[in-house]
């Protein structure tokens, strides 16, 4: 359902500005998103766009040089290194660390994504298997994925911590910043849109802290935490602005906020 109060139009018609400003490639050097930009290949830009976003948390710049490590431990070609490195190989992977992130936590990563590349020819239906058209919101994929990791060989306890999932009412954040940028497709550059199997309409909005601040400003959000219920009340303000593709407005969630914009 529309709002259609004076001050609803003037927070979308903020919102839609804002997005039009930030939703563009000029922002991505210092994001990020920029790392699974380095690659043409459907699945390179998978495994990176998913270890990129499991890594971003703390200081941009670290999150990239990081993430850069991880591209040269697997020689420049990440779906070939996932199917066919060899023992030897993962000793590149020791004394890898970003934050709480380790060597162990890699290593039982590169073994779950071996599984997956195995059976499947992409990522997606790790996700896209677990929903359906009808779910309204890709609660099922995000449970599903934890799920599948947690029953797989490559499973190790500590290793979950960086896979969020809404059954334990997590805000998921850094997942769904993953789905958005495979599943968006607006042919402004930024989000890939390689992921057919999910809809743009069932995604939820990543709570960065940015965003939540922002929201709350606004008027999106009241008394907020930073959880699946209010990650979930967020999107059902912003699908009043746009039912299709309530998420594009992270773009201008995000951007006015790490851009201190005068909103």
């Amino acid at each position: 359902m529309a709002m259609h109060t004076k001050a609803s139009v003037a927070i979308q018609q903020k919102l839609d500005h804002f997005y039009l400003e930030y939703n563009q490639l000029g922002f991505i050097q210092n994001d990020p998103v920029q790392i699974p930009h380095l690659f043409t290949k459907k699945q390179d830009i998978e495994i990176m766009g998913f270890l990129a976003a499991v890594l971003a948390w703390g200081q941009r710049i670290t999150i990239i040089n990081n993430c850069k490590k991880l591209i040269q431990i697997m020689d420049g070609a990440p779906h070939d290194f996932i199917l066919h490195h060899q023992a030897i190989d993962l000793k590149r992977c020791e004394q890898f660390v970003h934050r709480t992130f380790n060597d162990t936590d890699l290593l039982s990563f590169i073994a779950f994504l071996k599984t997956i590349y195995t059976q499947y020819d992409s990522l997606e239906p790790a996700f896209a298997n677990h929903l359906s058209a009808r779910d309204k919101t890709v609660e099922k994929a995000l449970n599903g994925f934890r799920n599948l990791y947690e029953n797989s060989d490559a499973f190790v306890p500590r290793t979950t911590k960086h896979i969020a999932h809404p059954a334990a009412g997590s805000a998921c954040k850094r997942i769904n910043m993953f789905l958005r940028w495979m599943v968006r497709d607006d042919r402004r550059g930024v989000d890939f849109g390689i992921w057919k199997n999910i809809q743009p309409h069932q995604l939820i909005c990543p709570l960065d802290l940015h965003v939540i601040r922002v929201a709350t400003e606004l008027g999106l959000l009241k008394n907020p935490k930073s959880d699946w219920k209010t990650a979930i009340q967020l999107t059902n303000k912003l699908r009043a602005f746009d039912a299709n593709d309530p998420v594009k407005y992270d773009f201008a969630l995000f951007g006015m906020g790490v851009n201190k914009a005068d909103f």
